[in-house]
């Protein structure tokens, strides 16, 4: 089992599925990482070598993902409430803010 970005990827899915699994990595994002690496596409993570994983690695490191982005959007919404505006508000008070009765 790979482990990437301090995620454990599924070996038994292909590469793309498996990225996804990281926080902050979509499909889209996962296929692009994968371009960079000159991975296929198609490929299960088992059947990735050191060296492919090690290109993966480097590729991810360029994104904001886990826990550094977790903490990225907590602070975004720390902030809205901080400065009181409406969707500040309706966080704090648990409410939905985009429109939902």
């Amino acid at each position: 089992m790979a482990r990437i970005a301090g995620v454990d990827i599924p070996k038994n899915k292909r590469g793309v599925i498996a990225l996804t699994y990281i926080f902050g990595l979509g499909n889209s994002r996962a296929i692009e990482i994968l371009q960079k690496a000159q991975v296929s596409q198609d490929k299960k993570v088992q059947d990735w070598n050191d060296e492919e994983i090690g290109a993966i690695r480097e590729a991810v490191s360029e994104f904001k993902i886990e826990g550094e982005l977790r903490s990225e959007v907590s602070l975004n919404i720390k902030r809205l409430m901080d400065i009181g505006c409406y969707r500040g508000i309706r966080h704090r008070t648990g409410l939905p803010l985009r429109g939902q009765r």
